[in-house]
């Protein structure tokens, strides 16, 4: 009898690991822009859904979709998600993530990375509370330090230059705070907005002529574009700085910037969380990488005849 007991304890416990194995998940994750931080986020993204036991091809399905920068492709590829009653909804970038968040319509959770302001994007209020079944990871620029190190590469400059899309609620967050804090720098910011990369060469053209130098949002229409903003910049005269490391990767001079794979990574290990049914996505307050590190591309800071301070080379990590 003991061993018919033992027999059936075994079977029982074979049988709940199995189902608990048999769990599986369909995820669509929307990317706003095909450009190296966002590719990063997903990577991280991944990583993390993994190093808490969901992995692709095992007991997850991803349905990875690309806007290329055009809102009105985000908003379809959000709806198809909804009609697909996929578990999870992933936006990355702000734009794809507000396109995720209206289209889930409080019936499917929605997760989003590389937000800059998530205020400002309408997943929370001013006091955290959130929208719905809604959270994620901000990608909120550091730009006191973007400030300092540009001030401490260029003595001299005066005025900075910033290109932006004039639909991407997080750049127009981020403008406002370079505009606060740019005086305490001895800085003055001149802002040129586009609507679509095709407006980019003549906003860009004006702008060079009026300023020293260029700092990079992390605005996708104009990352996805930085192939030509450093053509032009380089033309001119003119260092660009990042706001990422993949950035300084393809020619920007420096940043102060965030590690996105770090980023994608914390994100997914929140969305685990959720579809495992341990936390509502409410539950989780949004969150935040707080310490950015100083990305330098040696050979552009040659180019611009730029020296770094012992402070700054004592931290600067060259982007390889």
């Amino acid at each position: 009898m003991k061993r018919i007991l033992s027999i059936i304890a075994a079977l029982t416990l074979t049988l709940s690991t199995s189902l608990a194995c048999a769990e599986s998940y369909t995820i669509g994750i929307g990317q706003f822009a095909q450009h190296g931080s966002l590719d990063n986020c997903y990577t991280g993204f991944i990583a993390g859904l993994a190093e808490a036991g969901i992995v692709e091809g095992e007991n997850l399905t991803v349905d990875l979709q690309n806007a290329q920068s055009d809102m009105g492709i985000a908003q379809q590829i959000a709806a198809q998600f909804a009609a697909e009653q996929v578990d999870m909804m992933v936006g990355i970038a702000t734009p794809m993530a507000q396109a995720c968040f209206n289209a889930a319509n409080g019936s499917i959770p929605t997760i989003y990375t590389a937000v800059t302001d998530p205020v400002a994007a309408g997943f929370v209020d001013e006091a955290g509370a959130p929208a719905g079944e809604v959270t994620g990871t901000s990608d909120a620029l550091p730009v006191k330090a973007q400030l300092e190190m540009i001030r401490a590469m260029l003595p001299e400059a005066t005025k900075i230059g910033i290109l932006y899309t004039t639909s991407e609620v997080n750049s127009l967050s981020a403008i406002e705070e370079y505009k606060a804090l740019a005086p305490d720098y001895g800085f003055e910011i001149v802002e040129s907005g586009v609507s679509t990369t095709a407006d980019i060469p003549l906003a860009l053209d004006a702008l060079l002529a009026k300023v020293d130098c260029l700092t990079n949002l992390t605005d996708n229409t104009v990352v996805s574009a930085l192939a030509l903003v450093l053509d032009k910049a380089n033309a001119a005269g003119k260092p660009v700085f990042g706001s990422e490391i993949e950035q300084v990767k393809l020619g920007c001079a420096a940043a102060e910037g965030l590690d996105y794979v770090a980023l994608g990574r914390q994100t997914g290990l929140m969305a685990a969380k959720v579809l495992k049914g341990e936390a509502k996505a409410s539950d989780l307050p949004y969150e935040i990488i707080t310490e950015p590190q100083l990305y330098v591309n040696s050979a552009v800071l040659e180019q611009f005849g730029i020296t770094l301070s012992d402070d700054l080379a004592a931290r600067a990590i060259e982007a390889e």
